[in-house]
């Protein structure tokens, strides 16, 4: 919003009680999050920002009957394509829960289509009521050792700068190339800082030497720390700790404990990647509070992580607190230590209630084509998806649940005329990468541990971060004809029993999002389970969201890319034989 002096005539007048306010908020209990203490006040707001705490008269009262008002909650790094819906159904789903403000980095989507996916989800938000920052990918593509659809250069997201809800430079998952001083990961660095702008990290099993690089490079967070130890290390460097709670990567209880008055101002929350189904069930941001609250953080020091401390660590100095000068995003709460929010306030008009998001008339969601149909999949044959294997020890990926991180093993498999075979007992399955974007015809085959299926194969396109296809399965066949149908359907989920589809669910944005309402992708998630079941699967975790991680080679310590299977301890390729 741009501030005119007409604008600060009225504030004045308001702050200075010469005439009413627009809204003023009463009987309620103010959060303050400077001094973590209560308040009870009226709060006065302007043009849809706080002016004053005292009493106030207006032209609109809001009654708070004796709930919390809160600061509205800021998810301080998240990846909305991992909800599989776009950022327009996204506010719909956040902002019940309390969520009013993200920072969102759009690499999924810009490592399928590019600049268009950064037009994409740029256009796709505006006018939203949940305010949709955006970091821009850094690494497109992620590493030289798999095949995206795309590249991004400093050159390209130059003109992005000028958009006024771009904030910088997100994760920069490329270290080896920051460690080396590469020019090209320098250009975009030095773009970014030369215009003010953040830059975040991404510092995955790396020691305190890699965080001093990354510090000294200017970058501020990191989303990635596990330990204690490693929190310990990046705060003592002075970046901001980012908590991260997501759908696979949980890891606020082994952190929380790190979190003091003495350093907690440098803490944030975040989501990271968070499943549909997770968010309508479980919450986003709101959710993490109830946890750290669960786990002994005091309500108020929860809150301020939540709201002031990511405004102030991305630069958003009119979000996160009750303050005059603050946007008028807030919330009311009955029950804080639960997390109880009765109504969400965007400048100042309730959009969401009991949590319920209040509709508004919209036209229907639609995909763009210049980021759908984006799946070109060379023909397979029955000899494509074979495994040879030279010994019958081989480098199995095992998957660790609820972590994106994997386990380098050492097996025992069985053969067949020197072709892997999988094995049920051992829980060992094939798993398959396919290159999606240039009909290069790789494949990247490997033994994966962890999913026990009993039957069956599943595939998708979601497979961090070059978004190929994956697919693991008990068979060949099965795997076949998931592969296949998970192109057909122009990306998504897709579950195969007895050479048949029992379940699936089209992403046809980019083979990420569904062109689709969130209520519709949430209906067909539903499908998803039950099918699950039926190839045997009991697992804690979410198998689709685990999978689509097995691709990433840069969190260790095996994974799959389409061009074999990768150590990345010792970023290489390595053969599948031991």
């Amino acid at each position: 919003m741009l501030i005119t002096k007409e604008h600060l005539q009225k504030r004045i007048a308001v702050a200075s009680k010469q005439i009413p306010a627009d809204i003023v908020i009463k009987n309620g209990i103010i959060i303050d999050v400077f001094n973590l203490e209560f308040l009870q006040a009226d709060l006065a707001i302007c043009d849809g920002f706080f002016v004053g705490i005292g009493e106030f008269e207006g032209n609109q009262i809001i009654d708070a009957k004796g709930r919390y008002i809160s600061p509205a909650l800021i998810d301080g790094h998240v990846h909305i394509e991992s909800s599989m819906i776009t950022p327009s159904e996204f506010a719909k789903v956040v902002l019940p829960h309390g969520v009013t403000t993200v920072v969102t980095d759009p690499h999924e989507i810009a490592n399928v289509s590019g600049v268009e996916g950064l037009e994409f989800m740029l256009n796709n938000s505006e006018g939203s009521p949940l305010d949709v920052y955006v970091m821009l990918p850094s690494c497109v593509p992620a590493t030289p050792f798999e095949h995206n659809g795309a590249v991004l250069t400093s050159r390209e997201l130059e003109p992005f700068y000028s958009h006024p809800r771009v904030l910088g430079l997100a994760e920069v998952m490329d270290y080896p190339s920051l460690r080396m001083a590469d020019d090209r990961m320098l250009d975009k660095v030095e773009m970014t800082l030369q215009r003010g702008g953040h830059i975040d990290g991404h510092l995955a099993g790396l020691d305190s030497t890699a965080v001093n690089v990354y510090k000294a490079s200017g970058i501020t967070t990191d989303h990635e720390s596990h330990t204690i130890e490693e929190g310990k290390s990046r705060l003592a460097r002075g970046m901001y700790l980012l908590i991260r709670e997501g759908s696979v990567a949980k890891d606020l209880t082994s952190l929380i404990d790190l979190v003091t008055l003495k350093n907690a101002r440098r803490c944030v929350f975040c989501t990271d990647d968070k499943h549909l189904d997770d968010l309508i069930e479980e919450g986003s941001i709101n959710h993490i509070v109830r946890l750290a609250i669960q786990c002994g953080l005091d309500p108020l020091l929860a809150i301020q992580m939540a709201t002031l401390n990511p405004a102030e660590c991305y630069g958003l100095s009119h979000k996160g607190a009750l303050a005059p000068g603050y946007q008028a995003d807030f919330l009311l709460i009955d029950d804080l230590e639960n997390m109880s929010i009765a109504e969400v306030y965007k400048s100042g008009q309730c959009v969401a209630k009991n949590g319920v998001y209040l509709e508004k008339p919209e036209a229907s969601v639609t995909s763009e084509s210049k980021v759908s149909r984006s799946i070109v999949l060379p023909k397979l044959t029955s000899e494509s998806l074979q495994l040879p294997l030279t010994s019958s020890q081989a480098n199995v990926i095992g998957i660790i649940p609820n972590q994106i991180t994997t386990n380098k093993l050492v097996e025992e498999v069985n053969r067949d005329h020197g072709l892997f075979v999988p094995s049920l007992e051992s829980d060992q399955l094939k798993m398959v990468v396919i290159e999606r974007h240039h009909q290069t015809g790789n494949i990247g085959l490997g033994i994966v541990k962890g999913f026990g299926l009993k039957a069956g194969a599943i595939a998708t396109t979601i497979a961090h971060d070059s978004h190929n296809i994956v697919a693991t399965g008990t068979n060949d066949a099965d795997l076949h004809i998931a592969i296949e149908a998970v192109a057909d359907c122009h990306g998504g989920l897709v579950i195969v029993k007895d050479q048949k589809v029992i379940a699936s669910l089209s992403l046809s944005i980019g083979g990420l999002m569904s062109d689709q309402s969130y209520k519709q992708v949430y209906d067909g998630l539903l499908q998803i389970k039950p099918a699950l079941l039926k190839l045997g699967f009991v697992g804690d975790f979410n198998p689709f969201l685990t999978l689509s991680f097995l691709t990433l080679p840069v969190i260790p310590s095996l994974k799959l890319t389409d061009m074999g299977l990768f150590d990345v301890q010792t970023m290489s390729h390595i053969p599948v034989s031991v």
